[in-house]
Formats: structure tokens, sequence, C-alpha cells
């Protein structure tokens, strides 16, 4: 247990340092409001190496962590509703067992967006932000396919390192 807890205190920080590392990248493509999607490897890596108790944990301790070191309160709202959405659908779509784990990346980074636009037009109090979301949802899918295709990389490493070291 208490070696499991370190191991989770470590994909926290690695977490936190990729949502450190993606708020200082310059992901220019002209498109405003993307972002590669980084902490998000740990997320799924999470899911499928313990599951979803521990997922949930470290993606909103790093949420909260991360929003107030390199955000606002803004930054916490948006990325709380769009973790929300996305973790949901890849809960489920992890459940369903017909999904690869390509499949439930993209599945999140899609609905990370969704979410994403939800609250945004709540908070202008207006359905505009909504016109954006087919960027978005392409955008969402193909970063949730480059975080997916290195979860596959990096999945058996890390089930392998922690079967060594951690149970």
């Amino acid at each position: 247990m208490e070696r499991k807890t370190v191991f989770l205190g470590f994909l926290l920080a690695l977490s936190m340092l990729l949502s450190y590392i993606e708020s200082i990248l310059p992901f220019a493509i002209g498109i405003p409001g993307i972002k590669l999607g980084l902490p998000n490897l740990i997320v799924v890596l999470l899911m499928y190496l313990y599951g979803a108790k521990e997922a949930l944990a470290v993606n909103l301790s790093r949420i909260l962590l991360s929003g107030f070191l390199f955000g606002n309160l803004y930054a916490i709202l948006y990325a709380m509703t769009g973790a929300a959405c996305s973790f949901c659908i890849m809960l489920l779509m992890r459940q369903r067992k017909c999904f690869s784990v390509i499949g439930v990346s993209i599945g999140g980074g899609i609905f990370h967006n969704i979410g994403q636009m939800l609250i945004a037009s709540f908070v202008v109090e207006s359905f505009a932000p909504v016109f954006y979301l087919p960027v978005l949802l392409i955008a969402g899918a193909l970063t949730g396919f480059v975080i997916g295709m290195v979860s596959i990389r990096v999945l058996p490493y890390i089930q392998r390192f922690h079967k060594d070291n951690i149970s």
C-alpha cells in the first residue's frame, strides 16, 4: 500500500510537470485553445494500470494544483468540466471492453472539448462558443489518438515496473 501511494505521488508530480510543459510549449498552429493534452497520458495509464478511483484522484489533484500554480479559477473551472466529461466517457468506454486504449483516449479528447464548450457557453451566456466545437472535436480526436499511441507504447513498461517494484 505504501509503495502504491509513493508511485501515485510520483505520477501526480509527473502529470503536473507535463501540465507545466504544456503551458509553456509554443504549440501555435493558428488555432486557439488547442493543446496536446500531455497530462491525460497519466490519466489513461492509471485507468489501465489501477482503475478509475486512482486515475480520478490523480487527475483531480493535478487540475487543482496546476490550476492554482499555473492558472486561475477560470482555468480550474474549464479543466474540471473538461476532465469530468472526458473521464466519464473514458470510464464507460473502458468498461465496455470493446474499445482499444487508443479509442478510449480519442473519446476522452473529444469529450474534454465538449465539456469545455459547454462551460464556455454557460460562462458567456451564449451558444456562440459551440460554433467552434467542430474544430475542437477534430483536434480532440487527433490529440487523443497521439496520447493513445504513446500510452500503448509506455503501458507495458509501466506494468512491468509496477509488477516488479510495487506489487
